[in-house]
């Protein structure tokens, strides 16, 4: 297999996995955003997670003001504790999200040992994806519009 048919098949793996993050965003309570993230390894998706409020809280991500509470987990810190509750690891796996990750969910992909990020919607802020790439992360931009051919 040549090394543009190797890109292209590991694109169209890209786009699969990210439209499945996408449908897992759905089974966030937050209003303002809903976000999904997989880990995968080994083509096997070993957690997942979407943002929302911790195991036993209520599912109410705002404040009457319309604000995101600060105690509201991210996707991707939901999916890499999901980890570290498991038999398994995520070194060397690659994370897909729906949104560009944070600064501070960056770390913790780091610290996890997940070696790429694909993701699907670019933020504002770019110090979470300038974090990764410093860290030798490979990250990947698949916009979320993007339909598999």
């Amino acid at each position: 297999m040549s090394n543009g048919e190797k890109e292209k098949k590991q694109h169209d793996l890209d786009l699969r996995y990210m439209r499945m993050a996408n449908i897992w965003a759905e089974n966030s309570y937050c209003e303002r955003r809903k976000v999904g993230a997989l880990i995968v390894k080994d083509k096997m998706i070993i957690s997942d997670g979407y943002n929302g409020t911790p195991s036993g809280f209520e599912n109410v991500c705002e404040n009457e003001e319309g604000f995101t509470k600060p105690y509201v987990l991210h996707a991707e810190a939901n999916a890499i504790t999901k980890i570290a509750c498991s038999n398994n690891n995520s070194s060397g796996a690659t994370m897909y999200v729906t949104a560009s990750p944070c600064i501070e969910c960056a770390k913790l992909i780091i610290q996890a040992g997940i070696k790429r990020v694909v993701y699907g919607e670019k933020y504002r802020l770019t110090d979470g994806i300038d974090l990764l790439e410093r860290a030798g992360i490979e990250v990947v931009y698949i916009n979320n519009k993007e339909e598999e051919k």
